[in-house]
């Protein structure tokens, strides 16, 4: 079980700022949630982000139970896996039934078989301090794919030349963690905190650069079609076809003739109009 130690007091300083700001950014989720809420649906938001943050507190509440002088690592994790586990209820209470099998799927998959395949080759396969050691490793590698995955906003945001999906107030959260987290590790001695954390740093720093390029952009035009796409595969469907089949109606060879008549009349009167336009 793991001990904590007062002798630097550096360490717990960085430590209890780090658990701080990563409880901010725990919480940044929130507005999505009250909204799904209110609304009772979870529209076209996703699960997997929440699914992976749970495993990826899990891993690291593991490998802080092997080692001491980590309480701080400790706290922060179970305070995550209780939070994303709220977050992942509220999901699959107001999802739709496709996502909610996704999200129990993944869940199963992700969160107890993937950990608990860790948890056993660890226990029975690594022995002593090897077993530290390849925990560490997993979860540098786990925790370094986990902060690669803004590049795909990044990648949106130079496309579009648009912030609308990445705000600064949570870059600058997730880059004041990493900050928190290196420094702890680094005083610990533990590189295997402080090198996913580098990595943390410098897409953080990449973000907030980003956003003050482009931050007086206008919302690019591409994306505005590309919105609702997402809702009309869900949701939005059946009422474009509703509206659409007026226009594609057949009409009798009587009425044509009548309304050909009636839209060359309309034309005529209209026409000069059009010029004063």
């Amino acid at each position: 079980m793991a001990s904590f130690s007062i002798h630097c007091p550096w360490i717990f300083t960085f430590g209890l700022l780090g658990n701080f700001v990563s409880f901010v950014v725990f919480l940044a989720p929130i507005p999505t949630f009250l909204r799904i809420c209110r609304k009772k649906t979870t529209e076209g938001f996703q699960s997997l982000p929440y699914v992976v943050a749970l495993f990826s507190a899990m891993i690291w509440l593991y490998y802080a139970s092997l080692k001491s002088d980590v309480l701080l690592l400790i706290t922060i994790n179970t305070v995550g896996c209780f939070i994303e586990m709220v977050y992942i209820a509220l999901y699959v209470a107001y999802a739709p039934k496709q996502a909610r099998i996704a999200t129990l799927r993944i869940l199963i998959l992700l969160n107890f078989g993937g950990f608990c395949a860790v948890l056993l080759f660890s226990h029975f396969f690594v022995k002593g301090s090897n077993r530290v050691k390849v925990l560490g490793w997993v979860c540098v590698i786990f925790s370094v794919s986990v902060f690669a995955a803004p590049l795909s906003i990044m990648r949106i945001v130079i496309r579009t030349k648009s912030v609308e999906f990445m705000p600064f107030t949570l870059s600058f959260f997730l880059t004041l963690s990493a900050i928190m987290w290196l420094v702890y590790g680094v005083l610990l001695k533990d590189f295997y905190i402080a090198i996913p954390n580098i990595v943390g740093f410098i897409f953080g720093v990449l973000q907030m650069v980003l956003y003050v390029i482009y931050k007086n952009f206008k919302t690019a035009v591409p994306m505005e079609p590309k919105l609702p796409q997402h809702s009309i595969n869900i949701a939005k469907l059946s009422p474009v076809s509703c509206e659409m089949k007026p226009a594609v109606c057949p009409q009798s060879n009587e009425e044509d003739d009548h309304t050909d008549q009636n839209s060359k009349d309309r034309s005529n009167q209209e026409q000069p109009n059009q010029f004063e336009v």
